[in-house]
């Protein structure tokens, strides 16, 4: 339910391999099944009359979510041309099902709700002459030359930009137990897509598998929405997330069980009831510890993937990294890969959250700034994206909860002199600028 994976496809007028998670309803629609990838009818009328649009472009946003937004934002403010595409069919990205009130400072969004930073952000991009705005649209490769090849509804851009920013967010991770694919076991995500963005209550009864600020967020939320947490289960002896969020649903009476973790769940064509079960230090499970709740939603927030699909694509030198959630490209300080102009920014260079996505997009943008403005804004960006590095590093990321991100982020991060000899050692497929 967050646009991520094709367990969703399905025909929509005639057109095949449709993510409908993100297709909205309107009178009209014909909708049929599907049974794995369908070709398309290249017969179609419709698929010939595709509109072709080649644009130029300063800097090229792939993803419409907090990185991408701030990133899109704050290059338009130095005067570049900016594009910004997002498959979804409005921006905003994961701040749009977030409720809760952001901590930290008026500037980056302190007390205002997710989806408020949303709609803010749209507002301020959608008046700003400087930036285009390419929604249900998609980025389906990058080619010789720097060309970006993205399809919209009924137009295929070919984009030719000088500096990319990759801001394609992560995925969620799955969890292997009995029964995991019945209906009712939902990842973290998905259940805030229904909820918050539509409206729609997901469950009854819910039992919440991880303590990190998604699950303890996500378990709030469901108890405002009237569905009762009968527990989180927590595989690490401690909990994950910000002590703030967990008093939140333990003043509700909502049990948090650490070292434990789900077993099976049961059903007959929908979830039931789940068994859970305690683990020793060695994550094995504890024979005779199994408990049972009766639920009809098991939720998992187990974690999240960089998705970096993008960058592989480019050529950007990868490497794996256990604190950041999976592979991400190697970067500089000012967040540019081994892809000379090609910057990333967001969870897809590393899981974090919301707030230091803002950061980096931001310092990703001002870097482009740098490149490509004249030389007093070139200046006064250089000064300004030292500034945000400063207090990204010496300030914000020094919370013990952030230690584990910042760790990930320190030991992807080289030089600009290293990041030349890595160029030289593995040379990209592709170039911008």
């Amino acid at each position: 339910m967050i646009g991520k994976c094709s367990s969703c496809f399905m025909k929509v007028n005639g057109l095949p391999n449709v993510k409908t998670c993100r297709e909205p309803v309107k009178d009209g629609l014909v909708i049929e099944r599907q049974a794995g990838w369908i070709s398309p009818d290249t017969n179609n009328e419709e698929s010939s009359s595709v509109e072709l649009r080649e644009i130029d472009v300063d800097v090229l946003v792939v993803g419409g979510g907090p990185a991408g937004l701030s990133a899109a934002l704050k290059a338009s403010e130095y005067g570049l041309d900016v594009a910004v595409v997002d498959e979804h069919f409005k921006i905003g990205g994961q701040l749009l099902k977030q409720t809760h009130k952001f901590f930290g400072n008026v500037e980056l969004f302190g007390g205002m709700r997710g989806f408020q930073i949303a709609e803010e952000y749209s507002k301020k991009l959608k008046s700003s002459e400087k930036i285009r705005v390419l929604t249900r649209s998609v980025v389906y490769g990058v080619f010789r030359g720097g060309l970006v090849g993205v399809i919209g509804e009924n137009t295929h851009y070919v984009v030719k930009p000088k500096v990319v920013v990759g801001s394609t967010g992560a995925a969620e991770r799955y969890l292997d137990f009995l029964n995991n694919d019945l209906p009712g076991v939902v990842g973290a995500g998905g259940v805030q897509t229904i909820m918050n963005e539509y409206g729609v209550k997901p469950g009854e009864s819910a039992l919440v598998v991880g303590s990190g600020n998604v699950g303890l967020i996500v378990a709030y939320q469901l108890l405002q929405a009237g569905v009762a947490v009968r527990a989180i289960v927590e595989i690490l002896p401690e909990v994950g997330g910000w002590f703030v969020h967990a008093a939140k649903v333990r003043r509700y009476g909502v049990p948090i069980l650490l070292q434990h973790t789900v077993k099976a769940v049961y059903g007959d064509g929908r979830v039931r009831e789940v068994e859970v079960v305690a683990v020793d230090e060695n994550f094995n499970p504890v024979p005779g510890s199994e408990k049972r709740f009766k639920v009809d939603l098991v939720l998992l927030a187990v974690g999240l993937e960089p998705d970096t699909r993008f960058f592989s694509q480019c050529g950007a030198v990868m490497k794996w990294s256990p604190e950041l959630g999976g592979l991400v490209p190697l970067r500089t300080l000012d967040l540019e890969t081994s892809v000379r102009n090609l910057y990333i920014a967001g969870d897809a260079s590393g899981i974090e959250e919301a707030t230091t996505a803002i950061m980096e997009g931001q310092i990703a943008a001002l870097s482009a700034v740098s490149k490509l403005a004249d030389r007093s804004k070139a200046g006064r960006a250089e000064e300004e994206m030292e500034k945000i590095c400063k207090f990204l590093w010496e300030d914000y990321r020094t919370s013990p909860v952030l230690a584990r991100a910042r760790r990930g982020k320190q030991l992807v991060t080289v030089s600009r002199e290293e990041m030349e000899k890595i160029r030289v050692t593995y040379p990209p497929r592709v170039s911008f600028g």
